[in-house]
Order: C-alpha cells, then sequence, then structure tokens
C-alpha cells in the first residue's frame, strides 16, 4: 500500500517503530565513539529520549497528527538526555509545531514538517557544528523534501531521506577533522538513520520488536516491611499526567500555581508543570485520593501512579549494611536527594555528579541537590526539574559537570519557571569540585557570583585517566587496547601501560609554573598502595604542588585531577 497522506495512527506507528529500531541497534552508536574509552552514550541517550515520546503515544488513541506529535515531544522534551538527544527532542518539537492546525498531513506538508524539526535543532543549540546530528537531519530532510511532486508517496519520502542520510552520514568525517582521525563517522547522526530506517520499515509492513530492557514484575512486598500494624510514616509517592478540559476550565488561561497552592496544603516535593493543556504533577502526600479529587475538576488523567513511600523505606532498611544509614522517602530516581524548604531561600546550588564518595562530598560542600549522573549515564532534563522544584529558592545555579550534559541543564532550565536557573559553564567534575571549593555567596549579587565561578574554571586543568576499548592513533598519539590513557583538557596526551606513567604524562603535558593545587579523585578501581604511589611521585616530582586526595569511587575514570 502506497501513502499519499499521513494521520496520527500511522504517525504513532511510525515514531514507535522508529525507537524500537534504534533500541536495537544503540549499542553500535555507543561503540561510535571519536575517543577510545568505555563512555559512549550517545546511542543510549538517543534511545532513551525517543522511548520517553514512543511511550507517551503507546495507548493515545488520536487520529490527528498534530495531537499525536505534541504527545510525542511532550514526552521527549522531558526525557531527553545528552546533548543528542536534546537535539532529537527539538527535532521532533519542530515537526510537532510544523503540523500545527493539521489533522492528515500530505506529503508535502510532512515534508515540511521535518524541515521546520531542522530548524528548531539548530535553533537550540548555541553554536551548531556541521558534520554532526544537525547536518545528517538538514542534508535528509531538505533533499526529501525536493523530490516531493504531484504523485510522490510517503514511500518515496523516505527512501530519499534514508539514502540521502547515508550519504550525509558517510560525508560527517570530512566536516569533523575528529571523526576523520578517529575513523568513525558521527554517532548521533548514525542514531537518526535508525530511528529513520524503522520509521520506513514501518511503511513497508516490518514491525520491529524492540529490545526488553527490564522485565515488568509485580512488586512483592517482603514480609515485614508493611503489615497490619504498621503506619503510614511517610506518605505516598504520588505522579499523574493531568488532561486539562475545556468543560472544566479555560485551559489556555489555567495557572498550575491553582493545583500547586492547594498541594502544599497536602504535601511537599511538589513538581507542577504545565505543556499548553497537559499538566504533570509530582507530590509526596498521606492523602492521594484528596489530591486526586480537587485536581479531576480541572481534567481527566493521562497516567497515573501511586507508591507507598513506608513500604520502600522498610525495603532499602532491610537492604541497608547498618540501621542508621541514611534512606530517602521516596526511592524514585528524581527524589532520593530531594530535600523541600520551609522557606525560600535566595541561593541553591544544583550539581552533577557520579560515584558515591563524590556525591556524599558534594553534600557536605553545601550542593543543596546532586543529580546523579555523568559519562555513560546523562540524566535526562525532568532530573534536573524536579530537582528545582525541590529547593524553593529565588536563583539556582547548576554545575553540569560534564560537557554532554550543558545542553540538556539549559533545555530544563529554559522551561522551568518558578525561579532564576543558572547553568555554570562548568564541563568537567574537576571543573565543577574547584568551583564548588572557591563559591562565596555573601555578595549577594547573581552577576559577581557567576563571574567567579567563571574565572575558577576557566583556571582549572582537568586530567582523566581511563582505559582504551580499541587499538586507534589519535593526534600522534599510539594507542592500543586496554592501555591507560592520559587526557588533559580533551586531549589524549600519553597512553601507557602503567596508570601511574599515565598520570605523570598528564602532568608533564601541563604548565604547572602557574599552578599551585592539584586535587587527585580516585575511582572504584583504585588501590589505596596505587594512591600512595601516586602521592610519592606528585611529592617527590612537584613538590611544590599543594595536594589534596579524595576518594570518589567513580565508575570509568580512574583518576579525576583538578589543577589549577
Amino acid at each position: 500500500m502506497q501513502h499519499l497522506k499521513i494521520d496520527g495512527e500511522l504517525f504513532k506507528q511510525l515514531v514507535i517503530n522508529g525507537a524500537a529500531n534504534l533500541s536495537i541497534n544503540y549499542k553500535e552508536v555507543d561503540a561510535l565513539n571519536v575517543f577510545p574509552v568505555p563512555d559512549g552514550d550517545t546511542g543510549t541517550n538517543m534511545r532513551m529520549t525517543i522511548e520517553a515520546g514512543a511511550n507517551e503515544i503507546r495507548t493515545f488513541e488520536e487520529k490527528s497528527i498534530y495531537e499525536v506529535a505534541k504527545k510525542i515531544s511532550r514526552g521527549m522534551l522531558m526525557g531527553a538526555r545528552g546533548n543528542s538527544g536534546v537535539i532529537l527532542s527539538q527535532f521532533f518539537r519542530g515537526i510537532y509545531k510544523g503540523f500545527n492546525g493539521i489533522e492528515e498531513a500530505t506529503v508535502k506538508e510532512f515534508g515540511k514538517a521535518f524541515l521546520n524539526g531542522v530548524e528548531q535543532a539548530y535553533h537550540a543549540v548555541q553554536k551548531p557544528v556541521e558534520g554532526t546530528i544537525l547536518t545528517v537531519a538538514k542534508d535528509s530532510s531538505k533533499k526529501a523534501f525536493r523530490i516531493i511532486k504531484k504523485g510522490t508517496t510517503l514511500e518515496d519520502f523516505f527512501k530519499v531521506l534514508i539514502d540521502e542520510a547515508h550519504a550525509s552520514l558517510g560525508r560527517t568525517p570530512s566536516l569533523l577533522h575528529v571523526l576523520q582521525e578517529a575513523g568513525v563517522v558521527d554517532s548521533g547522526g548514525a542514531g537518526l538513520v535508525y530511528i529513520f530506517e524503522g520509521m520506513s520499515k514501518f511503511l513497508n509492513g516490518e514491525i520491529i520488536k524492540a529490545n526488553e530492557q527490564a522485565v515488568t514484575h509485580i512488586p512483592i512486598v517482603p514480609q515485614g516491611t508493611f503489615n497490619a500494624d504498621s503506619e503510614l510514616e511517610y506518605g505516598y509517592c504520588t505522579e499523574f499526567i493531568l488532561q486539562l478540559q475545556n468543560k472544566k476550565v479555560d485551559v489556555n488561561k489555567f495557572d498550575v500555581k491553582t493545583i500547586v497552592d492547594f498541594l502544599e496544603k497536602l504535601g511537599d516535593s511538589i513538581v507542577a508543570l504545565k505543556d499548553e493543556d497537559v499538566v504533570k504533577i509530582h507530590v509526596h502526600t498521606k492523602t492521594p485520593g484528596d489530591v486526586l479529587n480537587h485536581c479531576q475538576q480541572y481534567g481527566e488523567y493521562v497516567t497515573l501512579k501511586i507508591e507507598n513511600m513506608s513500604v520502600q523505606h522498610n525495603e532499602i532498611m532491610l537492604n541497608s549494611e547498618t540501621a542508621n544509614t541514611p534512606v530517602a522517602n521516596c526511592n524514585c530516581p528524581q527524589c532520593v536527594e530531594a530535600r523541600k524548604e520551609t522557606s525560600r531561600k535566595k541561593f541553591a546550588i544544583v550539581a552533577v555528579a557520579s560515584g558515591e564518595g563524590l556525591i556524599e562530598l558534594f553534600k557536605e560542600m553545601g550542593v543543596d541537590y546532586v543529580v546523579e549522573g555523568g559519562q555513560s549515564m546523562n540524566p535526562a532534563a525532568e532530573d534536573f526539574v524536579k530537582g528545582f522544584d525541590s529547593l524553593n529558592a529565588e536563583h539556582i545555579i547548576v554545575f553540569p559537570n560534564n560537557s554532554n550534559i550543558v545542553l540538556t541543564a539549559q533545555q530544563a532550565a529554559k522551561y522551568y519557571d518558578k525561579a532564576n536557573i543558572h547553568v555554570a559553564s562548568s564541563k568537567t567534575l574537576a571543573q565543577g569540585y574547584s568551583a564548588l571549593t572557591m563559591i562565596d555567596l555573601s555578595s549577594g549579587d547573581i552577576d559577581t557570583i557567576l563571574a567567579e565561578i567563571d574565572d575558577v574554571i576557566s583556571n582549572v586543568t582537568t586530567g582523566l585517566v581511563t582505559y582504551s576499548t580499541r587499538d586507534t592513533e589519535i593526534e600522534g598519539v599510539h594507542i592500543e587496547k586496554d592501555d591507560n590513557i592520559g587526557i588533559c583538557d580533551g586531549k589524549i596526551v600519553v597512553s601507557e601501560k602503567n596508570r601511574l606513567a599515565a598520570v605523570k604524562g598528564i602532568l608533564e603535558h601541563t604548565d604547572l609554573t602557574t599552578k599551585e593545587i592539584i586535587t587527585i579523585i580516585y575511582g572504584k578501581d583504585v588501590s589505596d598502595e596505587e594512591v600512595e604511589e601516586i602521592k610519592k611521585l606528585i611529592t617527590d616530582e612537584y613538590p611544590s604542588l599543594e595536594m589534596d586526595v579524595i576518594e570518589g569511587k567513580q565508575e570509568i575514570y580512574s583518576y579525576i585531577l583538578s589543577i589549577e
């Protein structure tokens, strides 16, 4: 069957099939890493982003392509992870806007929507770089649109789209030197090709079954965690999406503060976001029934989840090594670190960290909310939003601490309006750590504070030690699989068989004439004996450097060096 038009139901199936195709191929995308280090996560980020959109529409019965595209966009917006995920979410957001006023799209209207998606994606990036997913989306969408004429089918459109996407992907190394040197194509562009191919396969009758990432079980409450004599100490983690109804409220004028004011009387850890005619709510309360009855006067529920936090608390206590181990009342990822303030603060700090040692250290340094994540496990925009909402502050300063998380933090900040969000320029944990050690909020002036943060960050040299996943040569450095790689400010400078030699190589490639302090953050795989060797090396060869050593317990990077 050849399609001259596409409605919401067909678009829904195309996107679900596209997500499934990426799901079974995302590891190949992850492997397309410029550096031969074990932190490739582009495929994972894109998979989780588009699956967030696909999950929004699986049970959505709607013929309007505009309504389906809008729902997909909402899911991807909050589920976006990493730079590639954010760009992908913006591409689909542009597509949704391109369908405005359209119930059933012609092939030409469909092609125009893709061009609108390209424009939206480019605008989402402060400094767009060619040779990336942006280029692949632009080249393929433009060429596919140009071939559209009377009688052109959707199948014709996708054939040209995919052919040009492959060709554009093949050209990415000629546009980005780092890709050419590493001998790979752009990973984000590759992920987009898999999505396009999955969409096209559905048109040709091939339904793809996604990899099952987790088996769904009916939870079994361990005996003794909550019984007939138990008391509801912690309440319920209550989350839902409310579709506002025109017959109940003026949807366009409805202010989500109406719900927030009510929820504040019944609970805490409140997150309330309105996106056009849909409201997303999260609250901890002992009376979820009152919450649901109240909110139903404004609309009807699309999704609903209620979990007993006393059960969660008791399960964690049973599994804790000690009875006094601090645990959270709610074990959903967004709530683990949330602390609701009783009064509004002027300043609050949110920081991304990975490794239990670093997470605990950041809390001790005064970070109000830690978003867990980093290399290979980038947090979603929604993780930041829930952190913002738990803090009740006028100004929230965010330390992304990873170059692949900055765009996600900025996207979350863009769509959050209950505080002034300021995303610091920290692109490494070393930069974030150094800035946090020097942060001074006493001036009360946010511009002064941010300028001081930028000044500290600009003076930090970041050193990283990890292992190689393949044989290669980058910028004159010969690398063999399983070597210990030394990275200095994003550039591979040494490849050694010994980690001590890799650390030494980083220091030799760093101008230490203006440096005074070196902080060594060591990971899970480092022994105490090895740490002592590193300390002796620095003491003997660089006696002028003041040294601090921290057990970060992070994955992937054996050492993170902050040199300032």
